[in-house]
């Protein structure tokens, strides 16, 4: 494992190198975007842990901190979609020179939206596309987010509130504090102007897979996630989507592991 510094198009930004093992093997690179603001924390653990297992099997990995995150330069509120995307292509680049194979990309949550778009608009697309528990809508994530701010202030004596009113000065460029990070207004507009239905029709002969951690010991894909997989069925030569049983790690004050996420996904590149 290496730490290292790539220049991005804002900054320099900070990533973590998980080497394929053993280096005369090396079949492929995987590039990680990671989650938004906290979750990002929150899913260190497991990125590390899934990036060492890859490794394993002969796969570079590079774990990525965009601009304005993590141990990269730039402030979160200075973060921007666009910067984001852009050092998401630096990072398949410096991947593609260093191991001399094809460069996937790994996202989660909206890292998986990221991943979702710059797959989309690449001239040469990437050799595989792993989305973890991907965002569907950018504008319902948003929402969901906002509502962090709403619940923090239900406890205090002033005027309670609401995320249609959190928007509104979003949209009029206002920046704002949530749960501890400077949301701008672009990035908020950005976010909630994507969808991954719009970013999956093509290339239609990238290899797709899908996975989701859901309650239960029989867990099945969510119903949303299914119901666009199946729109794109008919156009993907390759697509794979499948639940295990966990706890949502993104989400947990404490860091938790899904280790049959570990498991599926490791599986995925045996095969």
């Amino acid at each position: 494992m290496q730490a290292l510094f790539l220049e991005g198009c804002a900054g320099t930004l900070f990533a973590i190198y998980h080497p394929a093992r053993p280096r005369r093997r090396v079949k492929l690179g995987l590039v990680y975007l990671p989650p938004f603001a906290e979750e990002m924390n929150r899913s260190r653990r497991m990125a590390s842990l899934q990036a060492g297992r890859l490794a394993a099997l002969g796969i570079d990995v590079l774990l990525l901190d965009p601009f304005g995150t993590g141990d990269s330069a730039g402030d979160f509120g200075d973060a921007r979609w666009e910067i984001w995307r852009e050092d998401a292509k630096t990072a398949i680049a410096w991947l593609k020179e260093r191991s001399g194979a094809r460069v996937g990309l790994w996202g989660l949550r909206l890292g998986a939206l990221l991943a979702a778009e710059v797959t989309s608009e690449a001239a040469q697309p990437p050799a595989c596309l792993l989305l973890w528990q991907p965002i569907l809508s950018g504008d319902r994530f948003l929402t969901q987010f906002l509502r962090l701010r709403v619940a923090a202030g239900m406890d205090k004596s002033s005027e309670a509130e609401t995320t249609k009113e959190l928007r509104a000065r979003l949209w009029q460029g206002e920046a704002l504090e949530i749960a501890g990070y400077e949301l701008a207004s672009p990035l908020a507009r950005a976010i909630a102007e994507r969808q991954l239905a719009g970013m999956l029709q093509r290339p239609e002969e990238l290899p797709l897979d899908v996975l989701e951690v859901r309650a239960g010991d029989d867990p099945a894909v969510a119903l949303s996630t299914r119901q666009l997989l199946e729109e794109l069925g008919n156009r993907k030569r390759r697509l794979r989507a499948h639940a295990v049983s966990g706890d949502p790690f993104w989400s947990l004050q404490e860091i938790t592991v899904a280790p049959k996420l570990l498991e599926a996904t490791e599986a995925l590149f045996r095969a």
